[in-house]
């Protein structure tokens, strides 16, 4: 079976849905956030929480490039040694 490009149709069924439930999902977090209650967080806080989602991405980031690089460049496949030197 040949490989078919999807249609603008087929793109759109899929990315409205995915957006529908990130909009959801940060509703309810802006939600949550929000009715919390407590003592506020301190600037520290705040600079603790944006440090971890850098690093964070960074890492994640930093990983995804190497799998890709790993992946192109043939390390991922299984070992063909060319002659069979074992006694």
């Amino acid at each position: 079976m040949p490989k078919r490009k999807l249609s603008v149709l087929t793109t759109a069924a899929i990315i409205v849905p995915l957006l529908l439930i990130l909009g959801a999902a940060l509703w309810f977090a802006a939600g949550a956030w929000v009715s919390v209650s407590g003592p506020p967080m301190p600037a520290s806080g705040y600079l603790a929480m944006v440090l971890g989602i850098v690093f964070s991405l960074i890492i994640g980031c930093g990983l995804m490039a190497l799998l890709f690089y790993s992946s192109r460049h043939g390390y991922d496949e299984p070992y063909h040694a060319d002659g069979d030197d074992r006694d």
